[in-house]
């Protein structure tokens, strides 16, 4: 697991080829990464199933009721099959526009 810090925002980046036990991994150290917006990169796994995304519907729903953003970036995924609970976008460019305009919507008040 490798961990990026941008500002507001953690990328947390994969590194161990296993999408169970990078989320364990992630599950135990979350109070490290909680007050921050988190974009968990998938990037490195190529044959993504649903179910294997559907794990981090519980840590998102956690995060984002303290008011911060979970983005998942997973490319060569069916992004129409995903659960309305996650947000999963295709690359890091636009996980960091979702989490701007989370932001914005944040200090606006919706």
């Amino acid at each position: 697991m490798k961990v990026d810090q941008k500002g507001h925002t953690i990328t947390i980046r994969d590194t161990q080829g296993n999408v169970n036990s990078f989320l364990m991994t992630v599950t135990e150290q979350y109070k490290s990464f909680e007050k921050s917006n988190i974009i968990i990169d998938l990037l490195m796994h190529k044959e993504l199933s649903l179910n294997d995304i559907k794990l981090f519907i519980p840590i998102s729903k956690q995060h984002k009721k303290s008011k911060k953003s979970f983005v998942v970036v997973a490319d060569d995924f069916d992004y129409n099959a995903a659960p309305n609970t996650l947000t999963i976008v295709p690359s890091l460019l636009e996980a960091h526009d979702i989490i701007e305009m989370d932001e914005i919507e944040r200090d606006l008040g919706f």
